[in-house]
């Protein structure tokens, strides 16, 4: 097969939501009819002997919650056409959105779940920001429709509201809750019937070209005009779905269903498959890479350690940008400056993992990291290129780490560095004092990098307050006034994991009055992945 057939064949998205959506459950569900996993998880169901697949870290069982981003691989067939699917699960936990917005950087559209209950709520705003930035493709799913939730009508108005983007229902659903009776695809003019519990393979479809047919009156009684009154309603209101727009990041396709009961997810996968982007240019800091080019290229957007505690090991995750992939193949490693050989590339399923022969642009291949790999890094076959747009944010809490054992003092510093180099953490080494100082979006990173350093690396700390409120990572073009600025403000100076210089400001109008009376200085909110 041909390398640009194998490109078309791929769609390589990320699954967004705001906590307890449904996010997880809909993963597992794409997964079954993938044919990836044969039985769903319960995240939730603490007292369960199995976990969500996709959750698989002992801090996310416990807590029911995704704090890190799994990648999962599977095939998927309509009329006898063939997908790739490379999907990326992201923390929906808003404490974890810097690894959900590298996640991002590493996808080529995304499928964003809506508890009908809640409609847009505030993570799924900050997320839909990170799509945004790069005019992502977003497929709408409204999940939960067997209970009672908002209006479909409402749900839209208030996505179309708070999240500046088209709504194009591809299909309507009849009820909710007690009463909810299915969805009317808009686009095949298909009834799909809903029975609580039953198989996919039971769903009763209904091929009903013309809303007047009395068949629709025989299957939904009264209900069959609400339906009618409804979709006259939204051929009016409602904006008629447009590739262009979606694949423009303006417009989004809607589906409703219950993932849960594995409704209306098969229609979502069909139509996604159909309409996402396979894998298209990516930016570098030289030009604009295609992914049809026959030189292979990828980056390095996420680290996982200890995905097999058995292994004690460390796997970056790289996304595909051109070219093909073969097992034993040399790359260029090009921060470092060296040729590798990837003998032991893997895919995933969750954790399980499986040794991977080939791969093409739009795959997400894993490579064992024995701490010579970043976030950011680059590898090609041929010229040197540097992927662009996987920043660092500047954290905005901080905690002094506080070792209980002196003696551990070195196993803590590997632990930290190695959990700052997965984005799991930021860690600044003050520059009076060489305390560590952790730096984080959310207050749960706080815990599970405590977590992780006592059960992966043997360190027994916990974490206390400080006077840091504000980092910015600082550069000056003249050396003598930065050395000035450095001997001035010492007690507020502290170098990242890569040695970058930061100032670490007790507030906001501390770093304004310093900003203004040091123009010199400039003060960084992000800085690159080097």
């Amino acid at each position: 097969m041909s390398l640009q057939s194998e490109i078309e064949k791929r769609r390589t998205f990320g699954i967004i939501s705001h906590p307890d959506a449904g996010k997880t459950t809909l993963t597992e569900k794409l997964l079954m009819f993938g044919g990836a996993i044969q039985m769903a998880g319960a995240v939730k169901a603490r007292k369960a002997t199995r976990h969500a697949t996709s959750d698989w870290m002992k801090i996310e069982q416990e807590r029911g919650i995704s704090v890190a981003s799994s990648v999962m691989k599977f095939n998927y067939k309509i009329d006898k056409k063939d997908f790739e699917i490379n999907l990326l699960d992201t923390p929906g936990h808003q404490d974890f959105s810097e690894d959900t917005y590298r996640v991002l950087t590493a996808v080529d559209s995304a499928m964003m779940v809506i508890d009908s209950g809640k409609g847009v709520e505030p993570q799924t705003e900050k997320l839909m920001e990170v799509c945004r930035m790069r005019n992502t493709p977003i497929v709408t799913f409204i999940n939960k429709l067997d209970r009672e939730g908002l209006e479909p009508l409402d749900i839209l108005a208030d996505i179309e509201e708070k999240l500046q983007i088209e709504c194009a229902p591809m299909t309507w659903p009849i009820g909710m809750g007690k009463s909810f009776k299915g969805v009317y695809n808009l686009y095949k003019k298909e009834l799909n019937l809903f029975k609580a519990g039953s198989e996919t393979a039971d769903i009763k479809v209904v091929h009903i070209e013309d809303l007047n047919d009395p068949k629709l009156d025989e299957l939904l009684g009264p209900q069959a005009d609400e339906l009618r009154d409804n979709i006259e309603l939204l051929e009016g209101a409602a904006d008629p779905f447009d590739l262009e727009h979606f694949l423009a990041g303006s417009q989004s396709p809607v589906f409703f269903g219950s993932a849960v009961n594995n409704f209306g997810v098969k229609e979502l996968l069909d139509a996604f498959c159909e309409f996402a982007p396979h894998p298209g240019p990516r930016k570098a800091v030289e030009r604009a890479v295609n992914p049809d080019e026959k030189d292979f290229s990828g980056f390095c957007f996420k680290i996982q350690a200890n995905m097999d505690p058995a292994h004690r090991d460390r796997i970056a995750f790289f996304r595909i940008c051109s070219g093909k992939f073969e097992k034993g193949m040399s790359v260029r490693h090009h921060r470092i400056n060296k040729d590798v050989k990837i003998a032991n590339a893997v895919i995933f399923m969750s954790q399980d993992r499986a040794h991977v022969e080939e791969a093409y642009a739009g795959d997400i291949i894993g490579i064992h990291n024995h701490g010579t790999i970043k976030i950011g890094d680059t590898f090609t076959t041929k010229e040197q290129l540097k992927f662009t747009g996987i920043p660092n944010f500047a954290p905005e809490l901080f905690r002094r780490v506080r070792l209980k054992d002196p003696m551990k003092r070195k196993q803590l510093h590997k632990g930290l560095i190695q959990l700052s180099e997965e984005g799991a953490v930021q860690v600044f080494k003050t520059n009076l004092g060489g305390d560590y100082i952790l730096g984080a979006v959310g207050v749960l990173q706080f815990d599970v990098t405590v977590a992780r350093l006592n059960a992966e690396y043997k360190v027994d700390a916990d974490y206390v307050g400080t006077d840091f409120q504000i980092a910015r990572w600082i550069t000056c073009d003249d050396e003598k006034k930065l050395a000035e600025f450095t001997r001035l403000f010492d007690s507020a100076l502290a170098e990242d994991a890569d040695g970058f210089l930061a100032y670490l400001a007790p507030s906001a109008w501390k770093l304004n009055y310093t900003e203004e009376q040091w123009p010199e200085i400039t003060f960084h909110k992000t800085r690159e992945h080097i």
